[in-house]
C-alpha cells in the first residue's frame, strides 16, 4: 500500500516493508544484504548493529499552490537573486550546507573507484559519482535555506564509512566550503560552491562556480571537476521542472585522463531531457570509452567502436521512424509552450554496455516530503544526545528550518526574519569596529591541482573545541 500518514510511530503494517526497502538502499553494496532485525512497532531497527535513521519527516509539506512566485519575482528581473528574500513557502526544510552533503548519497561509487586497479575503471566510477551528485536534485523544486555566515553542518555515517563537515565561509557572494574523508583513510573529497543565480523571467538559472576535488589516497590520484548549470523552469506559471546542462570535465591529474560529460539541454519537444553523453580520453586524446545515460536514471559505458556502429545503424533504420510523429510530441493547442516536457522513453540501451550507476528509488511518501531521497530525509534529524556534541552553529539547531520541518510555518517565517536581521546587525557592528569576519574551519588558499583559488579545510573540527564559535542563532 501507499503510506501517506505522518504519525511518528510508523507502526502501520505496510510501512515496515518500505522501511526494509530504505534499509536496503542505505546499504553500502546493494548486492550483499545480510539483513537482521525485524520491524515490530516502536522498537528501533538495528541493522547489522547500526542504528537506523528516520524514514519520514515529522510533518507533511505545505502546499505551495496558493502562492504566486510572480508577485515577488517581477520586482527582481535581472537582479542577483541571492539578495532577494523569498517567502519560506518556496523553501525545503534543509540548509544549502545539508543539500551539498547529498553528494555523499552514492558514496559506494567512491568506494568502487578506490577498489579498482585500472585507472580507466576508476575514472568510470568517478564519472558516475559526479553525475549521481546532481541526481538528488531531480524534482526537488524547493529552495534550500541560504546558510547564515558561519553556519556549519557535520555528518558522520559509520555505516557508509565517511564523515563530512561544511561551513558557510562568505555571505556576499554566498560561498559554502566542504570537506569529507573516508573513515578508513581511503579518500578525501572537498570543494567550495558558489552558485551564481540569475532570473530570466520564466526560469531561474544557477551556475555553480567552485572546484570539486576527489583524492583517492591509495592510488595517489586526484580528480577535479565543476558541476553543471541547473535551471528551474516555470517559476511563474505551470509546473516547476528542473534541468541541468553544460559540460563537466573531470581531470585525473595523475594520469592525464579526462572525462568530458555533456549534460544536454532539453531541446525541442523534450527529446534530450535529462540526457548525459560523453567519453573518457587518455592524455594523448585517444577515446577509451563512451558514457551515456540520464542524470535522473542511470549511466552506462561502452567502447567507442560499438557506440559509433550503433549510432550509424540507428540513423539508417531511423528514417522510417521519423515520418510518424511520436505521440508524446503532439501537444494540445492550449498547452503552455514552456510547459514541462513529456519524459521520453528511458535510456536507449546499447548492447554490450556496462552499467556504472543507477538512481535509488525515492521513499514511497517522498512527494509529500519535498521529493527528498531517503538520505535527505535523515539529514536534519536531531538524535538524542546530539545537541551536546554538535557545534552551536550546526544547521540542525537552526530554529527556522526546525520549525518548518515540524510544520510550524508561521513560527518558521518569523524565525527566518529574526535570524536574517541578527546577521545584518552583526555585520553592521563589525563594520563599525572595522573587524574582519574570521572563518572558523576553512581558509582561502589555492587548489593544489588546478592552481585556482579554493577554500581548504583547516582541520580540527572533530576535536570538538567549539568555545569560540560565533553566536548566529
Amino acid at each position: 500500500g501507499f503510506y501517506t500518514g505522518f504519525d511518528s510511530d510508523n507502526s502501520s503494517g505496510d510501512f515496515s516493508e518500505a522501511n526494509h526497502k530504505v534499509a536496503e538502499m542505505l546499504d553500502l553494496d546493494p548486492h550483499q544484504s545480510n539483513r537482521t532485525g525485524e520491524h515490530n512497532g516502536e522498537t528501533e531497527i538495528q541493522e547489522n548493529g547500526i542504528k537506523r535513521h528516520r524514514t519520514s519527516l515529522p510533518a507533511p509539506m505545505f502546499s505551495r499552490s496558493d502562492f504566486s512566485v510572480w508577485s515577488i519575482l517581477k520586482k527582481c528581473i535581472g537582479l542577483e537573486l541571492s539578495k532577494i528574500t523569498m517567502p519560506i513557502v518556496f523553501n525545503e526544510p534543509l540548509s544549502f550546507l545539508q543539500r551539498i552533503t547529498e553528494y555523499m548519497e552514492h558514496i559506494y561509487l567512491i568506494n568502487k573507484a578506490c577498489s579498482h586497479a585500472e585507472p580507466l575503471e576508476r575514472m568510470q566510477a568517478v564519472a558516475a559519482f559526479a553525475v549521481s551528485a546532481v541526481a538528488s536534485q531531480w524534482e526537488r523544486t524547493g529552495k534550500p535555506f541560504n546558510p547564515l555566515l558561519g553556519e556549519t553542518y557535520e555528518l558522520t555515517r559509520e555505516d557508509l564509512g565517511f564523515r563530512f563537515i561544511s561551513e558557510q565561509v562568505s555571505h556576499h557572494p554566498p560561498i559554502s566550503a566542504f570537506y569529507s574523508e573516508g573513515l578508513n583513510k581511503d579518500f578525501i573529497f572537498h570543494g567550495s560552491i558558489y552558485p551564481k543565480l540569475k532570473f530570466w523571467g520564466k526560469s531561474i538559472e544557477a551556475e555553480p562556480r567552485g572546484t570539486i576535488t576527489l583524492e583517492l589516497l591509495k592510488h595517489n590520484e586526484a580528480y577535479t571537476w565543476t558541476n553543471p548549470t541547473c535551471c528551474v523552469h516555470n517559476v511563474i506559471i505551470g509546473k516547476l521542472w528542473l534541468e541541468q546542462y553544460g559540460t563537466v570535465e573531470i581531470v585525473n591529474h595523475s594520469t592525464g585522463d579526462k572525462c568530458v560529460l555533456n549534460f544536454k539541454p532539453c531541446g525541442l519537444f523534450g527529446k534530450e531531457l535529462h540526457r548525459v553523453e560523453g567519453y573518457i580520453q587518455d592524455k594523448n586524446r585517444k577515446k577509451l570509452c563512451v558514457i551515456y545515460g540520464k542524470w535522473t536514471e542511470c549511466l552506462w559505458c561502452t567502447d567507442p567502436t560499438t557506440y559509433e556502429t550503433y549510432k550509424k545503424n540507428e540513423k539508417r533504420g531511423g528514417e522510417q521512424k521519423k515520418l510518424k510523429p511520436s505521440e508524446d510530441v503532439i501537444k494540445s493547442e492550449n498547452d503552455e509552450a514552456d510547459d514541462m516536457p513529456e519524459v521520453q522513453d528511458t535510456v536507449q540501451f546499447i548492447p554490450g554496455s556496462k552499467l556504472l550507476w543507477r538512481i535509488n528509488c525515492r521513499p514511497p511518501n517522498s512527494s509529500q516530503m519535498y521529493n527528498f531521497t531517503s538520505f535527505a530525509v535523515s539529514l536534519n534529524e536531531l538524535e538524542k544526545g546530539m545537541e551536546a556534541i554538535l557545534a552551536p552553529t550546526d544547521c540542525r539547531l537552526r530554529p527556522d528550518i526546525r520549525n518548518m520541518e515540524n510544520g510550524n510555518m508561521d513560527v518558521a517565517s518569523k524565525e527566518k526574519e529574526r535570524l536574517e536581521e541578527k546577521q545584518r546587525a552583526a555585520r553592521k557592528e563589525r563594520a563599525k569596529d572595522e573587524v574582519e569576519w574570521q572563518t572558523r574551519w576553512f581558509h582561502q588558499g589555492t587548489n593544489p591541482y588546478t592552481g585556482t583559488s579554493d577554500w581548504l579545510y583547516s582541520g580540527g573540527y572533530f576535536d570538538r573545541n567549539f568555545s569560540d564559535c560565533p553566536d548566529i542563532y
